[in-house]
């Protein structure tokens, strides 16, 4: 009996420390790669086990019914289209933990989410939506030059937990967002291009356009008219050469701006617990965009002032060369 018993425990040890992933593509193989290396086991499921030279060594290769069995995770790195076989083997994912990671190619494509789908076609499995917004490629970097948060939804408590638990191994952030209601809302999100850099985008075409029209009304177009010259040549160079350092300095100071408040926001409510008013919360949330913007135009300043001198050097040389080939008298 007692051997009986630890067999039955060394089998859900291992369930439990398994990772089944359907699907052998650049998402499927980065995630069994970070998979193994933070100590999970890891079994795919393939419609060809004679495909898959790329998967990396120490991972098991078979059918999707027997890859299904050795784990309560599974993981499907497939596209939705592909979702129909999962209904032949719904006595097998009775109650297992179906991970979606997949996401549309446009805003709203389908009238529900894809995990909700995948909740009707499997009402017995306990879908959670997680990782969908983390890349193959940040994967296979180590997650260096990427967001570390995974944003996680399900109706089932329990299973959101193993999944965020799998995400905290990982070296992730995971973030419950609530129920399978809110799968259209995260899947909308990987398709938007830059999210937290709109704003200041904006703020940078705002600013810039200002400060270049404020200096061509002033330098050029108001010089023209009072002493009758054109500097209109200004605008290529110059003036743009001016417009940079202004625009740079002014986000650099907008970085910085928002901590200030919120540290007389704070002071003035007398705790720090509560929550920044939204515009003020925002704005700090972009500080990290609007730095690396005013780090652009400053660059690109730099860039301009060597033009400059450039400029002056060539008008100079081909002054000395309409001389040189006048003949005197």
């Amino acid at each position: 009996m007692d051997v009986e018993m630890a067999d039955i425990e060394k089998t859900i040890h291992t369930k439990e420390n398994t990772i089944c992933i359907f699907g052998t593509g650049d998402f499927g193989r980065s995630l069994g790669y970070k998979l193994l290396q933070v100590g999970y086991n890891v079994v795919f499921g393939s419609r060809s086990q004679d495909s898959t030279p790329l998967l990396p060594k120490g991972v098991a290769v078979m059918d999707y019914g027997e890859a299904a069995q050795r784990s309560s995770i599974i993981v499907l790195a497939i596209h939705r289209e592909h979702y129909y076989f999962l209904t032949n083997l719904s006595h097998i994912l009775n109650g297992k933990v179906l991970v979606d990671v997949s996401n549309n190619q446009k805003v709203n494509q389908y009238p529900e989410s894809n995990a909700q789908f995948l909740a009707h076609l499997v009402p017995n499995a306990k879908v959670v939506k997680a990782f969908n917004t983390v890349s193959a490629w940040s994967l296979q970097s180590g997650l260096l030059d990427a967001s570390r948060q995974v944003f996680v939804c399900g109706d089932d408590s329990n299973s959101k937990r193993l999944v965020m638990d799998v995400a905290c191994r990982l070296g992730l952030t995971p973030l419950d967002q609530g129920s399978l209601l809110v799968a259209g809302e995260l899947e909308n999100y990987a398709l938007h291009l830059f999210p937290m850099w709109r704003l200041p985008f904006f703020i940078s075409i705002g600013l810039t356009a200002f400060f270049f029209f404020y200096c061509l009304i002033t330098d050029v177009i108001y010089t023209s008219i009072k002493e009758g010259k054109d500097y209109s040549f200004l605008i290529a160079v110059s003036i743009t050469n001016r417009v940079f350092p202004i625009v740079s300095l002014t986000l650099l100071a907008l970085v910085y701006l928002p901590g200030i408040i919120a540290a007389f926001v704070q002071l003035y409510r007398g705790t720090k617990y509560r929550r920044f008013p939204h515009w003020l919360d925002r704005w700090m949330l972009c500080r990290k965009q609007l730095g690396l913007i005013a780090l652009g135009y400053a660059f690109l300043h730099a860039i301009y002032t060597l033009i400059i001198p450039l400029r002056v050097y060539v008008r100079w040389w081909h002054n000395n060369y309409l001389i040189s080939q006048v003949s005197p008298f």
